[in-house]
């Protein structure tokens, strides 16, 4: 076959424009849609497992309204002293039951907020490993408000059998408006 050069300049011109054209609509319209199509994909997946979180928190809520409750009743007395006697009370009462020794208890008082605030103690107690477990049980088991924030142990002689306790645990106090 044999081409003309004017239509064999028009034939590549033309390849040149189809082919500059197939870039700008893959660049300009098929990439931007398909970046578009994926981003909504997932945003409807993700919406999707937000409705299965959320039913499923329907489910619960009588449990979870329980517990909250159970919880904002559990918090201490709006009243500094009164808190802290509380606190002071309940560890007199787990060091009897675990058969420790608490050597010192020593509350501080943080607000952070308006709407509430803490009572950090730092408790320092010695006994067995079996007691301090059985103290460490009853801290974690009781209902009050506290959290129990960190704990060290440590022997007190060679063989390990009296053992200390560094206990730090915070205390929630929320604003009587609240509660």
């Amino acid at each position: 076959m044999n081409f003309d050069p004017k239509n064999r300049q028009q034939l590549l011109t033309a390849v040149a424009l189809g082919i500059v054209g197939l870039w700008a609509a893959d660049h300009l319209v098929l990439t931007p849609l398909s970046k578009s199509w994926q981003s909504r994909g997932q945003a409807i997946t993700d919406l999707q497992k937000r409705i299965v979180d959320g039913r499923q928190m329907l489910q619960r809520e009588r449990g979870i309204r329980d517990r909250w409750t159970a919880m904002r009743t559990n918090t201490l007395p709006a009243d500094v002293s009164a808190a802290e006697g509380r606190v002071l009370g309940a560890f007199d009462g787990w060091s009897r039951a675990g058969r420790v020794t608490v050597t010192s208890i020593k509350p501080q008082w943080r607000r952070t907020a308006d709407d509430f605030m803490t009572l950090e103690c730092r408790v320092d107690a010695s006994g067995s490993l079996s007691t301090l477990t059985r103290f460490l049980h009853e801290v974690e088991s009781d209902p009050l408000a506290l959290r129990v924030d960190s704990v060290e142990l440590g022997s007190r002689d060679r063989t390990g059998a009296q053992l200390t306790l560094g206990l730090q645990v915070s205390g929630l106090v929320l604003s009587t408006e609240k509660r």
